[in-house]
């Protein structure tokens, strides 16, 4: 009688992956020959920080992996994808290329997607709860909306703790400055009575050293006006994302932009395929 082998094809090896999300992987492989590419440039060079930040970026790339195999959830190929492409755009192109400095609109798109992509696995999380059998757990479709909303926004927030954290502890700048024309304080009140008093038409703005001075044409704004325009954005995608989810709720459908960015519960016996693998494995090694 031929041996069986219940558990041979049940852990997912690097082919089940591949054949079950070709694209994303595709993807993932690209942008990790470009990663190492730029890294061996940088440390050709001598930049040893855009080396480890290329080596932070591969590490970052496991994450979907990671995150499968610990929930066990399935992530949707769109999501999968704009996780690798964001990664990609904020460390690679954002911090290595410095397309924070030469384009504007970088932070802020990025900041937006980051809201987007929050708001869609923290509505996941709760919503997994939800249909579970084993949890007592029945959440309203609005409900569901506004804790998705809020996780997007209290990674968001963190996220600006963790600017500020760096900023003033090892002397970054990734809290960029602004420049502006104007604004309005109750320091310069002399009548002490807190009013506030605007400045317009700022031209120049003077920032003397013991050692160098610096001339900025406006007013140099350190941080404040990109914190709160990153959280503003960030806002705008969690709230685009919770309207998405809560219809997605309401009718339960299959397919859709919300379907395309939630991750799915694996199916309980390839759970267990898993586990029991993974008992055997265990077992032989012992």
């Amino acid at each position: 009688m031929k041996p069986q082998e219940p558990n041979a094809p049940q852990k997912k090896g690097l082919r089940e992956q591949i054949r079950q999300n070709r694209f994303a992987f595709a993807v993932r492989l690209v942008l990790c020959i470009i990663v190492i590419g730029v890294g061996i440039r940088n440390a050709t060079q001598g930049q040893w920080e855009s080396v480890l930040t290329c080596i932070l970026t591969l590490i970052l790339f496991l994450a979907p992996d990671l995150i499968e195999r610990q929930l066990h959830i399935k992530l949707p190929t769109a999501m999968e994808v704009t996780v690798f492409v964001f990664i990609f755009c904020a460390e690679i192109l954002g911090e290595i290329a410095c397309f924070y400095i030469k384009y504007s609109f970088w932070d802020t798109t990025l900041h937006t997607v980051n809201g987007f992509l929050f708001a869609a696995f923290g509505f996941c999380l709760v919503d997994l709860l939800n249909e579970n059998q084993r949890i007592k757990l029945q959440l309203s479709p609005i409900f569901l909306a506004v804790v998705s909303f809020c996780f997007s926004m209290t990674i968001g927030i963190l996220w600006e703790f963790f600017e500020f954290s760096v900023d003033h502890t090892l002397m970054k700048d990734m809290q960029k400055d602004t420049v502006l024309t104007g604004f309005q304080s109750v320091m310069l009140d002399e009548t002490q009575r807190n009013i506030p008093v605007a400045v317009k038409d700022i031209t120049r703005t003077t920032i003397e050293t013991p050692g160098e001075t610096y001339i900025i044409e406006g007013y140099l704004d350190i941080g404040l006006t990109d914190t709160m325009k990153d959280l503003f954005v960030n806002f705008i995608g969690a709230t685009v994302f919770s309207c998405i989810g809560f219809v997605y709720v309401k009718r339960r459908g299959k397919h859709g932009l919300a379907a395309a960015f939630i991750p799915v519960v694996e199916p309980a016996e390839e759970q267990a395929n898993g586990n029991q693998s993974e008992f055997d494995k265990t077992k032989k090694d012992s």
